[in-house]
């Protein structure tokens, strides 16, 4: 299978083209260098000269608390952008995979968001995410809709490199702790986006490694699979202060993935264990 993956350089679309690569497809990679998806025009072009059979499309501006600053940039890239890339996926019947957020969820309760929640983000980064799975489900027949969170990985910056730069100069720290989620790892995450993209179920998943913690739980996590001591002091999200609001629940229902056959991800510790030895070789 040809298949089109943009937001290459970023954390996932470099374990995408990776974990592709693996198993034997064909992998055309893309970053804003090679496709500005906010350029209509040159997206087309692209996209037709590739002929791909499915296009993951991971490109996005991802900034929480700059977005509320740029919000016109974060619209151009993340709704017109997602448009655009799905117009031409549209027009030459080729399947998409759309990746998303819990962002896109009103955040409160404690119950895991199952995929066909109703959508009240609460900042313009979710605001954006959501007008672009709206604009996948308008344009695209043959879409997947896979809404992730607290991602980590390889090729980028994450809360764990944050953590581990941080724990080198400081013997305490604050972290939120009412903020509710499951860290994940890309190199899983990618496993199963390419699962999913190799069959014909389309629809809406959510995809996380297994297990809920708080920011806190996953710093003191951190810290002790590294070896570390570092003192980690929980604060609430209000005394932390941050531009964006956050989701205090960021659960996410994986009910979904069993139903249709699909073999969940392992549990986030697991996942932190390998990515720590990961980027310590």
């Amino acid at each position: 299978m040809n298949v089109l993956v943009t937001g290459v350089k970023g954390q996932l679309g470099y374990s995408l083209a990776r974990e592709l690569e693996k198993r034997n497809h064909h992998v055309i990679g893309v970053d804003i260098s090679e496709m500005d998806i906010t350029d209509a025009v040159q997206t087309r072009k692209v996209i037709t000269d590739i002929a791909p059979d499915a296009v993951i499309h991971c490109a996005a501006y991802t900034a929480v608390d700059a977005s509320e600053d740029n919000v016109e940039l974060c619209r151009n890239v993340n709704v017109h952008g997602t448009e655009n890339v799905a117009k031409v996926c549209r027009e030459l019947n080729i399947k998409m995979m759309y990746i998303s957020t819990d962002y896109v969820f009103g955040g409160m309760g404690t119950r895991p968001w199952e995929p066909d929640d109703e959508r009240h983000p609460l900042g313009v980064y979710g605001q954006t995410k959501y007008e672009g799975e709206l604009a996948l489900e308008k344009y695209v027949k043959k879409f997947f809709l896979v809404r992730t969170a607290w991602v980590f990985g390889k090729n980028g910056k994450n809360f764990i490199q944050t953590m581990l730069k941080l724990g080198k100069t400081h013997d305490t720290l604050t972290v939120v702790d009412d903020q509710i989620g499951s860290p994940t790892y890309t190199y899983d995450l990618a496993r199963l986006l390419v699962d999913l993209i190799e069959t014909d179920k389309y629809g809406i998943y959510h995809a996380t490694n297994e297990g809920f913690c708080s920011w806190y739980d996953f710093a003191c996590e951190i810290f002790r699979q590294a070896g570390m001591d570092v003192k980690v002091t929980p604060v609430t999200s209000e005394e932390y202060g941050s531009k964006a609001k956050r989701p205090f629940n960021s659960r996410l229902s994986k009910e979904k993935l069993d139903a249709e056959g699909f073999k969940r991800l392992p549990t986030w510790q697991d996942a932190l264990s390998r990515y720590l030895k990961e980027i310590n070789n």
